[in-house]
């Protein structure tokens, strides 16, 4: 830490009115003043001086604790400090009950002052899938997935979206993030495909910039700082057959070239830290690769951060279930300075503080991630300002927070067809037919990763819907009718618009290896709509391309949504104009699951390319 951080750092302890001191012993011995100084607990030393004076100090378990990330509901704050435990996580809906953001403060509060209470009191960090806005809280802001950031193309909208996540998470005392996902998606069956900004690597690349959105110019420069994670290293978005946690095969000039450039980037930006890949690259488990994590990453990249594995990744080394400790020693050994085991996390600790005892785990290693580790805990200025600031719950789903969300849904909107001029929707139009599943439903357009691991259809958390959007933006002069199936539709409508897509979804649950069609039930919904004898305008509310290849020719107006999340004005705004269409394909549009997959340069020939999308014209 430089001197000028030294300064911010104690300015924050002025403006919380908590002092170092303070901090420190929430529930451990008073300092001694007679005793000589204690160099780690100086913010106006430098991170490398403090890390080392505290490492100094630290035996064997306490660094294997550091090195250790339980699950929430798989451990207590007693345990957290008498396992000298580095950090806890939140997997995808492990949340207190209730669901709020006051209580996820409290109960961060209550870990923290429990890893206070260790005799060297390092504080731990709290790590959460904010993949879309604070998606794990109840009545946070879900902004839309990163498929639809990555449709509009506008990195300064992206660096405002983390810094807004930033904020509701420093509410919570949430501190670290595992976001964001720069992977290159190659095939849309990919259940994770929503989760990738793009099918090019510059598209990743270029949003990184949710990174400095996240951390700030520099990790812990403003009271809101996060730390943010580049993942999943690396080339979890070319698996064979889009399958998730599968095998990338190829040479390494193409892992460079496709898979590598997004996390090059994201180093440059000072990303904090990088997880692992449950993937494999040529039959090889990510999770152990030591060329790719090592030399590759630490090394030729430059990263001075420090490498997380994925949810039970390491299990994964040996192609068996569970881990061993020849798995352990394996992954430590390949790079990997701390480890989720979120259940079996008392097994993980034997087994490494055996391994380190027989050899097959040098010390160095050991120290070398808990440097890394110790680092960036000083840099987020967690010494000093362990606790949740809760100045910022009010961020929480504010209203600022919501604004920023609907102008993001309105700029990832992609129109696809718009056959005479059936968008934007005429304002003289005075009866307006709505249908679909997706319409009314907050959860669906959300999509996995909101609330719940996998997300859920219904009114999963406090939004708009695109319904609800829509009858604003009509107005009460207006009729606008809704029904979810399309039965009721008649030629008196000016105008249709059907909400159809996929039902939420997150990682391997979303591979989807058969086809990419629409449901029956949605087909179904949109056929009795054209059997209205009025124009028909479907949006898609989806986490990737679909194939509507047969079907497109019988749409007047067709629009890519993608997941927009909670802001559902956000769709009306282009549908109705009030926001001119400016979003584009950020991957190429397959006209069927049997082209997948397709993508930029292959010479296969797509539905709509890379780039695609409409506006309205100036005379409109």
């Amino acid at each position: 830490m430089d001197f000028s951080a030294a300064k911010v750092a104690r300015r924050r302890f002025l403006a919380f009115g908590m002092p170092v001191a303070f901090a420190l012993t929430l529930a451990g011995a008073p300092l001694d003043a007679s005793a000589a100084p204690v160099l780690y607990l100086d913010p106006a030393r430098p991170v490398r001086e403090r890390v080392e004076d505290l490492l100094a100090r630290m035996s064997l378990d306490e660094k294997i604790g550091q090195m250790t990330q339980p699950e929430r509901r798989s451990i207590a704050p007693a345990e957290v400090a008498r396992f000298k435990i580095g950090s806890v996580l939140s997997s995808g809906g492990s949340a207190p009950s209730p669901n709020n953001a006051r209580t996820w403060a409290d109960m961060y509060d209550g870990f923290q002052k429990a890893a206070l209470g260790t005799p060297l009191r390092v504080p731990m960090m709290y790590g959460v899938d904010a993949v879309h806005g604070h998606n794990n809280v109840v009545g946070a802001t879900i902004f839309p997935h990163n498929i639809g950031l990555g449709a509009t193309r506008d990195p300064a909208l992206v660096r405002r979206i983390g810094a807004a996540t930033a904020e509701e998470m420093t509410g919570t005392g949430v501190d670290w993030d595992f976001a964001p996902c720069v992977c290159v998606v190659r095939d849309d069956r990919w259940g994770r495909t929503y989760e990738s900004f793009g099918e090019v690597p510059g598209l990743p690349s270029g949003m990184t910039t949710l990174i400095e959105g996240l951390q700030g110019s520099r990790l812990g420069a403003g009271p809101t700082s996060v730390l943010a994670t580049a993942k999943h290293f690396v080339g979890d978005g070319g698996t064979v057959g889009g399958d998730d946690q599968g095998d990338t095969r190829g040479s390494e000039a193409e892992l460079r070239a496709v898979h590598l450039p997004p996390f090059r980037e994201a180093v440059r930006r000072g990303v904090g830290s990088v997880m692992a890949s449950y993937s494999s690259w040529n039959g090889v488990k990510l999770h152990g690769n030591r060329y790719l994590i090592t030399e590759v990453l630490k090394r030729e990249l430059g990263f001075s951060g420090f490498v997380v594995s994925d949810y039970n990744g390491i299990d994964q080394i040996d192609g068996e279930p569970g881990f061993t400790r020849a798995e352990v020693a394996a992954a430590v050994n390949a790079g990997i300075d701390m480890v989720m085991v979120p259940e079996k996390w008392r097994a993980f600790i034997d087994d490494l503080r055996a391994a380190v005892r027989a050899g097959e785990v040098p010390m160095a290693r050991i120290d070398d991630a808990n440097r890394r580790i110790l680092a960036q805990k000083f840099r987020l200025g967690l010494f000093e300002r362990p606790l949740a600031d809760r100045r910022y719950l009010d961020t929480v789903g504010g209203a600022a927070h919501r604004a920023l969300a609907r102008r993001a849904v309105a700029a990832s909107q992609v129109v696809l067809k718009n056959d005479d001029d059936v968008l934007p929707l005429d304002r003289d139009d005075e009866k307006i037919f709505v249908a679909g599943r997706s319409a009314d439903d907050i959860g669906r357009q959300s999509g996995g990763w909101t609330i719940t691991w996998q997300g859920a259809a219904g009114a999963t958390t406090p939004g708009t819907t695109i319904l609800e959007g829509i009858r604003r933006a009509a107005g009460r002069s207006r009729t606008v009718t809704y029904s979810e199936d399309g039965s009721g539709a008649d030629p008196s409508y000016d105008v249709a618009v059907a909400v159809v897509g996929e039902r939420p979804y997150a990682e391997y649950k979303g591979d989807r290896t058969d086809d990419l069609r629409l449901t029956g039930g949605d087909l179904r919904t949109i056929a009795r709509l054209r059997g209205a004898d009025v124009p028909v305008v479907v949006v898609l509310v989806s986490g990737r391309p679909l194939d509507v290849t047969s079907e497109l020719r019988h749409w007047d107006g067709f629009v890519a949504s993608w997941l927009p999340g909670t802001e559902g004005a956000g769709v009306a705004d282009v549908l109705f104009g009030t926001t001119a269409p400016s979003g584009r394909l950020p991957v190429t549009w397959p006209r069927s699951a049997a082209q997948e997959p397709i993508n930029l340069g292959d010479g296969k020939r797509p539905l709509f390319p890379i780039g695609a999308g409409q506006t309205y014209d100036d005379d409109d």
